[in-house]
């Protein structure tokens, strides 16, 4: 049973404490300890490896069929539990409103099912014969055991986008969580209780034991969510181990307003968009370009649904929790007082809630007259900023929106039918939304272009990611070919030559 309390890691299908008091885990609403957990050691790494790769070698060989019925068992497992204990710490943890931590809970079940068919429908091609009497397929194999570097904001459900993806490819899991996030990550485990024991791992730690996961010779990919800074880290630690990795790292997502957009759905998407998990949202919007024409009946809009908002701790009646870290809350006073000082109008927000002195919390705020100087346009602001751009047109909106290093998601507002689909031909992002942001689909590819990342999560792409392919060349029926050494005299240059000379 999972202590929060205790330090502990969970390894061979139990929990293990840690010994020892371990760090403290703080609440960022109230400052409080929630609990505690403990570096994990490099002899408890070492035998978490060496369980799951046994564990992992038996479910490797297991029919497609029965590693399917067994993961659906796991998210009949995720839809029975009763998840309040885990939302509760996941809200205390990282300060994300309750009723989206239980949200996210409650969508971890349909990805198991999605993989546990794709895997059992999916796994090789047969192509055209290259020669007459041979059968020439590939199939499609496990890799062995991946590694899950984690964030603080999803925690668990994008732990589950490629845990079920690689567990339904054969292969054994070992899950590094957010420090931050770490306990709710645990106490989560218990949903995989119909696993091989010790087929997934849980290892608490910090960037020292994410690199050694990396490097050990028994893990065999890699999958990452977090900055674009520890993205390319963790690309390259994995390039040199010839390890394939999918790399989600982030971005500063556009939201284009045109002249044709529906201004109160745009609004109210906007506030969404913006604010959701108080901007902590790897696809946050956070550039909004508004044509010239609409700007200023949009803005109004937009702030005054945003005013409505609640700020207060995640186990309070709010939309607008605390910042993960006084850390995080410098970085975006720091980018909205450059704004301001290079020009930029505070619309509403731009300052720490006087109703909340304790914890990091920042009022969600609104720029305009936001211009390309400004530092929150070519950083990822990752906080509850709105900059918004006065645009000509939607040309303008679409070359400013493209220019940055960052290519995740894109949001369009518009009834037009021309300018939706000319966004989604010209807007550089993994993913495009028209007239309704942030969706995600398990059927579909989910990553970004550019510094947002490598490779993609969900989906066919997302579950390939997981295993290797290997081609197979049969011959029914033996016999010797005429391309087979030794070659007849003909063939070589001395005696085709004579003839053609």
């Amino acid at each position: 049973m999972f202590d929060s309390a205790q330090p502990m890691h969970f390894s061979g299908g139990i929990y293990r404490d840690c010994g020892g008091q371990g760090q403290a885990v703080i609440d960022p609403g109230t400052l409080e300890i929630v609990g505690y957990i403990a570096e994990t050691g490099a002899e408890e790494c070492a035998a978490a490896l060496a369980d799951a790769r046994a564990a992992q070698r038996g479910w490797a060989r297991l029919d497609a069929k029965t590693r399917a019925t067994i993961l659906h068992r796991v998210a009949s497992r995720i839809e029975a539990a009763d998840m309040r204990r885990c939302a509760e710490l996941m809200s205390r943890e990282t300060g994300k409103p309750y009723p989206d931590a239980i949200g996210e809970l409650a969508n971890c079940a349909g990805v198991f099912r999605y993989f546990a068919e794709m895997a059992r429908d999916e796994a090789g091609k047969v192509a055209g014969s290259t020669q007459a009497g041979s059968f020439q397929f590939a199939r499609y194999e496990a890799l062995g055991l991946s590694v899950h570097i984690m964030p603080f904001n999803f925690p668990i459900l994008l732990m589950c986008w490629t845990v079920a993806a690689s567990l339904a490819a054969g292969n054994g899991c070992i899950v590094k969580p957010a420090p931050v996030a770490s306990l709710c990550t645990l106490d989560f485990m218990q949903v995989f209780a119909d696993l091989p024991a010790g087929l997934i791992a849980c290892l608490p730690g910090g960037a020292e034991l994410g690199t050694a996961l990396i490097a050990s010779k028994l893990t065999h990919a890699v999958a990452f969510t977090g900055s674009v800074a520890a993205g390319k880290s963790v690309a390259m630690a994995a390039a040199a181990q010839m390890k394939p990795a999918v790399i989600e790292a982030g971005g500063s997502d556009p939201f284009i307003v045109t002249a044709f957009a529906p201004l109160e759905v745009a609004a109210a998407g906007a506030v969404t968009a913006a604010f959701h998990l108080t901007g902590q949202v790897c696809t946050s919007a956070e550039r909004f370009f508004v044509q010239d024409e609409v700007h200023d009946e949009f803005l109004a809009l937009f702030a005054e649904r945003t005013r409505r908002l609640r700020v207060g701790n995640g186990l309070e009646k709010s939309e607008i929790g605390p910042l993960i870290s006084e850390v995080a809350r410098a970085k975006v006073i720091r980018l909205v007082d450059d704004a301001l000082a290079k020009g930029a109008t505070l619309v509403t927000g731009g300052r720490i809630p006087p109703e909340h002195p304790v914890g990091w919390f920042y009022e969600p705020t609104i720029l305009t007259g936001c211009t390309p100087d400004m530092a929150i346009m070519q950083e990822e602001c990752f906080g509850p900023v709105a900059a918004v751009c006065r645009v000509r047109d939607l040309d303008e909106a679409i070359e400013k929106a493209n220019d940055s290093p960052f290519g995740l998601g894109a949001s369009i507002f518009t009834t037009s039918l021309e300018e939706a689909m000319e966004a989604a031909e010209r807007l550089e992002s993994g993913m495009v939304w028209v007239n309704n942001p942030l969706i995600d689909n398990d059927a579909l590819p989910f990553g970004g272009w550019k510094q947002s990342g490598l490779g993609r999560e969900l989906s066919k792409l997302g579950l390939d990611v997981f295993r290797r392919s290997k081609m197979v060349v049969i011959d029914h029926r033996p016999q010797i070919q005429g391309w087979w050494y030794p070659y007849p005299d003909e063939w070589f240059y001395e005696e085709a030559g004579r003839k053609h000379v």
